[in-house]
């Protein structure tokens, strides 16, 4: 993704992909504070420990940090772990929670970007992955470097 396109990925959450096997995506807009939208196209977000819950209908996004702004004053500032509601569509959520409640999946924030000005969320639909998963996942990556390397030199 690139600016020509209107995007421009802001934060990408690369451990999630590691800890969980992500079965599905949704993009995701976020309710936002003006501090906290000027914080995040500084690049001043963390998704590492976030996660996405849905409670009475609605998707809320917990534990992402976004830096207070360093230009505004304290007092229009924002609480930097503040819980955020994602706004998603209403069958988007039915499915989520359906998903979510009978297969124990996690909900959690993949990247954060702008599109054509809009700030956006990816949320991934996920399934926790088991220590082995890991190592095959790390085999496989070092087995393609190696791959790549000898294919070069050759």
């Amino acid at each position: 993704m690139s600016d020509s396109d209107g995007y421009k990925i802001v934060s990408d959450n690369r451990q999630a992909r590691f800890l969980y096997e992500i079965l599905e995506t949704f993009e995701a807009g976020i309710e936002l504070r003006g501090t906290e939208v000027k914080s995040i196209r500084q690049g001043k977000i963390n998704l590492r420990d976030g996660y996405a819950l849905i409670r009475d209908g609605e998707a809320w996004l917990y534990n992402v940090h976004i830096s207070p702004h360093e230009s505004a004053s304290q007092i229009f500032n924002h609480e930097p772990r503040r819980t955020r509601k994602l706004l998603l569509h209403a069958q988007e959520i039915r499915k989520l929670i359906g998903q979510v409640e009978q297969k124990g999946l996690t909900l959690v924030p993949l990247k954060v970007y702008l599109k054509r000005g809009w700030l956006k969320v990816t949320i991934g639909l996920a399934k926790g992955k088991k220590l082995h998963d890991k190592r095959e996942d790390l085999k496989r990556k070092q087995e393609k470097r190696e791959i790549e390397r000898a294919v070069k030199n050759y």
